[in-house]
């Protein structure tokens, strides 16, 4: 018992020590993803067609969410070891009076018998208040083995891979026609060898700084008027591939091909000093809302997109450094 007493009060008075040599996060660290918000459909419901399956066989999980108009469903695409192997997904939506509907159709090929439990399926939803999330837990399918029921008494079995066998020809005409086929190869090979090796004059076409390009198309934009005509779906469509092209460029990442979430998650990951994120997540939302969820925009709505493209352009593009220049060549030496 004394052992165990003495033992308590070395660890009690050595862990204040532990505790203050433990390393404090860097200054310049990548701050953690924040965790997005959830949301609830009004509706869910989710089947599985057929509910008993043979194993390699594909079926179906079909998922239905009904949901305000002014929100729009994306579906993640499941990651992660597991029992099934998504082959195929589809995406249908009906807006109705009050309310609108979402259909997801996943083809699932399951390879392990038993009772298979489906991935859980999430969710980004575009909200007027700002990108959410949800998850639906997966249901359970039964595979069953392709082998009827009374196979082993009946002696049947699985067989294995068979070696090659010799199989005999009756003519030459299937060698005649791969002969052709080659010597038609071996000259189209040649025949492309020459053109690449060809002496080629290629016109130098100089690449204009980021800056001046991106205030070109916003230029362009402009004087198109597209909100004046009435187009201001196609307005947003064009003024979010301007920015998320700057932005991709800019910070050196893909972000013409990223969700509103992954966009706003990659920008948070890489030091953007003078990028105003509240405002760029403001044009984000505005963005889906009207390319997704059909809600319009006055044309004070879209001045001040417009507007929010030439400021992000002023406080977050920094112009490269001058090129070095070259040094000057040493005393000649005898």
């Amino acid at each position: 018992m004394r052992h165990a007493l003495v033992l308590a009060a070395v660890l009690f008075v050595s862990a204040p020590s532990a505790w203050a040599q433990a390393p404090a996060s860097a200054p310049g660290a990548p701050k953690a993803p924040v965790a997005l918000e959830t949301v609830a459909p009004t509706g869910a419901s989710a089947r599985v067609e057929p509910e008993t399956v043979h194993i390699g066989e594909p079926f179906t999980y079909q998922v239905t969410l009904t949901h305000p108009k002014d929100q729009r469903y994306e579906l993640v695409a499941p990651t992660g070891e597991s029992a099934v192997e998504l082959l195929q997904q589809t995406r249908q939506r009906q807006d109705n009076a009050n309310d609108a509907t979402t259909t997801f159709g996943l083809r699932f090929s399951a390879f392990e018998l038993g009772d298979v439990q489906l991935p859980d399926l999430a969710f980004d939803v575009a909200t007027p208040e700002g990108p959410r999330r949800f998850v639906l837990k997966g249901k359970t399918v039964e595979v069953t083995s392709t082998l009827p029921p009374d196979a082993q008494g009946q002696g049947a079995e699985l067989f294995d891979y068979q070696p090659p066998q010799e199989v005999p020809i009756r003519s030459w005409t299937l060698l005649y026609a791969l002969a052709v086929a080659l010597a038609v190869a071996v000259a189209v090979w040649a025949l492309v060898r020459w053109w690449q090796r060809r002496p080629k004059r290629e016109k130098v076409v100089p690449v204009l700084p980021l800056d001046v390009r991106v205030r070109q198309s916003l230029d362009a934009l402009k004087r198109e008027d597209l909100p004046g005509r009435g187009h201001v779906k196609d307005f947003y469509f064009r003024l979010s591939e301007i920015v998320r092209g700057y932005l991709g460029e800019r910070y050196g990442f893909e972000a013409l091909e990223c969700t509103s979430s992954e966009l706003m998650a990659s920008l948070r990951k890489l030091p953007t000093p003078g990028l105003p994120e509240d405002a760029l997540m403001r044009f984000v939302s505005e963005s889906d809302m009207v390319k997704y969820a059909r809600a319009d925009a006055s044309p004070e709505s879209c001045n001040q997109a417009l507007a929010f493209g030439y400021d992000l352009l002023a406080k977050t593009y920094v112009p490269p450094a001058p090129p070095k220049p070259d040094a000057a060549p040493g005393p000649r030496v005898q």
